[in-house]
């Protein structure tokens, strides 16, 4: 856009008027308030930069979900060439990914046209700028929905239709479904105060930060308006351009008057800018601090905000672009097909909460240490593999041998001491009575756990509790009887999903009663 010097007779003394000396940009008025000139305002271009990036350098993920609840990653998908490696000729991922979530929080939609093969496979994906795209409604589907296509306007002028299944459209908040608010519109009004405060702004440092040009004033009196004109004319091309900041010298009489000294603070300047910049980042959902407005943030809610953003802002776009590939691309019968944009990465900057988050998920056995490796960058190593015990941190395969070896070895009750000692060392036969209870505890409580994992838990645990029945006999010096009930109530409380310490707390609680008392 070009402007051209004003001129200089208009005789308006407002702060658009033409008593600046200077070219300066034309006021904005709300009504031209575009996307386009939205994005001059600095608040704005930061918001849709902080989500622009923070979409477009997450990872592209595609998986299949396996029975187990365990995912299969996906990397010979035609997704996964177009959201990964390439989605057409002259972009990689990132500056797609960037061009496209652009479109969305400027317009509310974006557009990308989808080239596809002989086999049905899409190869490509074209953005279309939103401002180039018509939305054209159709009579409704034979299912009563909605039924549209898409009219776009190319770049030499032409016309071109794409139906529905050719064009990947991400959409905002709709209140049609069929096309997403523009969020720009809907703020115009809160746009517009901003814009007309940077162009204060602006015409008020050209003016060598004066807000008004002073006033001329004349003994007499002008004959005629022309005359007046042209001495103003003539005034100020003398103290405009390159004559700026000259000495004038005035004649017949005439005298100059400063201007009036209007400050910034009186006009409450900054207050708006500040104001108006607090706006615009809850406008597009930005924590203040992430564009450089840090008047009320501290180092203690900085960092809650961080994660706010990401849980609570940063989220449902992701969700957004995850939905609107699965329905563009991906068919309904395809349940178990799924697209995700790992948030984990943006963990990347955070040193202390990486390595609390690693060690939290092995030492907690959810997390196996070749998996943090790989997360990290480092290659695996041989026989990290397997999940460690909270308990006592050894692994699986481990645990399961010592439980085997123990299960298998000859149990060897207590002799009991002679009966005239009986009295004397009650307290050490109830010690050792306890102490076989907790024994006989711990081996159950390993064979119950090995049994729900089972793909018939009720059946294994039902065959696990039989085996143990003689055990138990043994271990306690019980008879088979007693023994055998203990077990029969042992099998109507395990259920799946039954906790370790939950299984462990019940088991030693009636073991040490049947040691002690012989009764359950």
């Amino acid at each position: 856009m070009f402007f051209t010097k004003p001129k200089a007779d208009s005789g308006d003394r407002s702060p658009w008027g033409g008593f600046w000396f200077n070219p300066a940009p034309a006021r904005i008025g709300s009504a031209n308030i575009t996307p386009d000139a939205a994005l001059q305002l600095t608040a704005v271009y930061a918001c849709v930069r902080v989500h622009s990036n923070a979409v477009s350098t997450l990872p592209f993920q595609m998986y299949r979900s396996k029975p187990n609840g365990g995912k299969q990653q996906i990397r010979d998908h035609c997704l996964y060439r177009l959201f990964a490696k390439r989605p057409n000729a002259y972009q990689n991922p990132m500056e797609f990914r960037a061009m496209m979530h652009g479109h969305l929080e400027l317009r509310g939609n974006a557009f990308a046209y989808i080239v596809s093969n002989r086999k049905g496979e899409a190869t490509d994906l074209h953005p279309i700028h939103p401002d180039r795209v018509t939305i054209e409604l159709l009579a409704d589907s034979a299912d009563g929905g909605p039924n549209w296509r898409y009219r776009v306007r190319n770049r030499d002028g032409s016309m071109v239709i794409v139906v529905r299944d050719d064009m990947f459209h991400i959409k905002g908040l709709s209140s049609d479904g069929i096309v997403g608010y523009n969020p720009i519109a809907l703020a115009r009004k809160m746009l517009a105060t901003g814009a007309a405060a940077q162009d204060y702004g602006i015409r008020f440092f050209d003016n060598d930060a004066t807000p008004t040009s002073g006033h001329i004033e004349h003994p007499g009196n002008f004959k005629t308006k022309e005359q007046r004109d042209q001495f103003r004319e003539s005034w100020q091309e003398q103290q405009s351009g390159a004559n700026k900041g000259k000495i004038a010298v005035l004649e017949y009489g005439l005298k100059y008057t400063p201007p009036l000294a209007v400050s910034n603070a009186d006009a409450q300047f900054i207050e708006t800018r500040k104001y108006n910049r607090s706006e615009i980042a809850s406008m597009f959902e930005v924590p203040p601090h992430m564009i450089g407005d840090l008047d009320r943030s501290t180092n203690n809610n900085i960092e809650h905000q961080g994660i706010e953003y990401i849980t609570n802002k940063l989220r449902p776009r992701l969700v957004c672009w995850e939905e609107a590939i699965k329905f563009a691309f991906l068919d309904p019968e395809d349940d178990d097909l799924h697209v995700r944009f790992p948030m984990m990465e943006l963990l990347r900057g955070d040193m202390a909460a990486r390595a609390e988050y690693f060690t939290s998920g092995i030492n907690s056995g959810w997390l196996v240490r070749n998996e943090a490796r790989v997360a990290e960058d480092y290659e695996p190593i041989e026989g990290l593999d397997e999940p460690l015990r909270p308990l006592n941190m050894t692994t699986e395969s481990d645990a399961n041998a010592a439980a085997e070896r123990e299960a298998n070895a000859p149990v060897q009750p207590p002799a009991p001491p002679p009966a005239s000692a009986q009295p004397k060392n009650a307290k050490r036969l109830n010690a050792l009575a306890i102490a076989a209870a907790e024994r006989v505890a711990r081996k159950e409580t390993q064979v119950l756990l090995a049994a729900l994992k089972e793909h018939f838990p009720a059946i294994a645990v039902a065959d696990a509790l039989e085996k143990h029945a003689s055990f138990v006999a043994q271990a306690l010096g019980c008879d088979a009887s007693e023994a055998t009930t203990y077990i029969k109530s042992r099998g109507a409380e395990i259920e799946v999903g039954s906790l370790e310490s939950d299984i462990y707390k019940a088991a030693i609680s009636r073991l040490t009663k049947l040691a002690l008392e012989g009764t359950v």
